[in-house]
């Protein structure tokens, strides 16, 4: 049997589905919430400086959506390998990406509930942009190697197949640990940020903050939570533990990560909707309160 019989997928419209849903909602909803982010806040507030950041990761996900939409709709894979390679990385670099700057929200407001003093100093513009750089640049680096891994196993592959690798052609590879390592590493981060500010908050339930900005806040932990456990950890496990060809579902789970990052800004952030002289006010007030409490 040659490569072409061997190779050949059947068109799969469930998946086709999944990603064009994903698509049509993720692409709007992220659009929205990079524009306000950057039209109604300075970007001054690490908070704002990671979603910013991680509005741009998911759209870059988002615009990689159309080709598997193609490909799981016709079962063929027209363009390049490279471009294959592209796509396959956008959503890999998506994960990466979205995890850590997910898990730098979750300790910006651990700093900003349990250390508001201490942390004060630390939590400026100047450092939140310094943690973005370092994220993008180990974003890129960990490219190269893959890169050039999945361009090997691709040669093998016959050019009408993407995505879609039996366990010889993609075996599992140093890249794939140290990917879940990444993965179980912030999810541990997160849950522990989560238990401290959990206890702080609760600590203070009879101080003179209001209970719905204690609730926001716990929001913004229980979605962080919500997408590592059913977003990021399945896709990461899977791909050690089943074969290739059987991993879609898991990554047409992930993929939906980037519908659900948006309502981090919605539902979690206070002054998302409000403009930056209210958010500027808003901030200086909350200085005050903690000098003086």
């Amino acid at each position: 049997m040659n490569n072409s019989e061997e190779y050949r997928t059947e068109p799969k419209l469930d998946y086709a589905v999944v990603f064009g849903s994903v698509m049509v909602l993720g692409l709007p909803l992220n659009a929205v919430s990079l524009w306000i982010l950057l039209r109604r806040h300075s970007l001054k507030s690490p908070n704002a400086i990671f979603m910013v950041n991680l509005a741009i990761s998911d759209l870059l996900l988002v615009i990689s959506l159309p080709m598997r939409v193609y490909y799981y709709a016709t079962g063929t894979w027209r363009l390049s390998s490279n471009v294959c390679i592209y796509i396959t990385m956008l959503f890999l670099n998506n994960i990466r990406s979205s995890s850590i700057f997910i898990t730098l929200i979750s300790v910006d407001r651990l700093l900003a509930v349990v250390y508001p003093l201490r942390s004060r100093h630390r939590r400026t513009a100047s450092n939140a942009w310094k943690s973005v750089a370092l994220v993008w640049l180990f974003v890129l680096m960990v490219n190269i190697p893959e890169g050039l891994e999945l361009a090997k196993n691709l040669k093998s592959v016959n050019e009408s197949t993407c995505f879609e690798f039996n366990k010889q052609q993609w075996p599992q590879s140093a890249m794939s640990y140290l990917h879940l390592v990444l993965v179980v590493t912030l999810l541990t981060v997160n849950v522990v940020s989560t238990v401290l500010v959990s206890c702080t908050l609760h600590r203070r339930l009879n101080d003179s903050a209001k209970v719905n900005n204690k609730v926001n806040v716990m929001l913004i932990f229980a979605m962080n939570l919500v997408m590592f456990t059913i977003c990021f950890l399945p896709v990461s496990v899977g791909v050690l533990t089943i074969k290739r060809h059987e991993i879609t579902p898991l990554v047409c789970l992930a993929s939906v990560n980037c519908c659900l990052d948006p309502l981090l800004y919605y539902f979690s952030l206070d002054a998302f909707w409000k403009k930056k002289e209210d958010v500027d006010l808003a901030r200086e007030q909350q200085t005050r309160d903690n000098l003086f409490s």
